[in-house]
């Protein structure tokens, strides 16, 4: 699977979003600024997941976005699928030449299908947290 630029935004934005408490809008400024993502483009990424259930907007002085369902619904192979869409397609299409790698793609494919479908955005930040609590630094000198 390919991620493009858009993907891996897409992912940083919906995890950014998953570390936040549940039912507070974020504003686009903050998350764009926490994941070193541009706002416009951020916004454009937002309005598309939007449109496909994964977060959902509120409009006003408190207003940004918010997950439209909690995180461990949400699926990255579920999330990617939508964002790459066609693009995905194209480069499966590509490998499903009869070559003597074929299969292998194939087998690849499905193998990474199955790691993103079983990964939600809650067990990322779970992993996430984890890795940080172990690192600990010591200033003592």
């Amino acid at each position: 699977m390919n991620v493009s630029v858009k993907g891996e935004y897409a992912l940083l934005a919906v995890f950014d979003l998953a570390s936040q408490p549940a039912g507070q809008p974020v504003r686009i400024a903050d998350i764009a600024k926490r994941q070193k993502i541009p706002q416009k483009f951020l916004e454009l990424i937002l309005a598309s997941l939007k449109q496909g259930g994964f977060v959902e907007s509120r409009r006003g002085a408190e207003g940004g976005y918010l997950l439209a369902r909690g995180a461990d619904s949400i699926k990255v192979g579920e999330l990617l699928r939508f964002v790459e869409g066609a693009r995905d397609e194209k480069s499966r299409a590509r490998r499903q030449a009869d070559s003597p790698f074929s299969d292998m793609w194939a087998r690849v494919n499905r193998a990474v299908s199955e790691i993103l479908d079983q990964t939600s955005f809650a067990d990322l930040q779970r992993a996430w947290k984890e890795k940080r609590a172990k690192f600990v630094p010591n200033w003592e000198i």
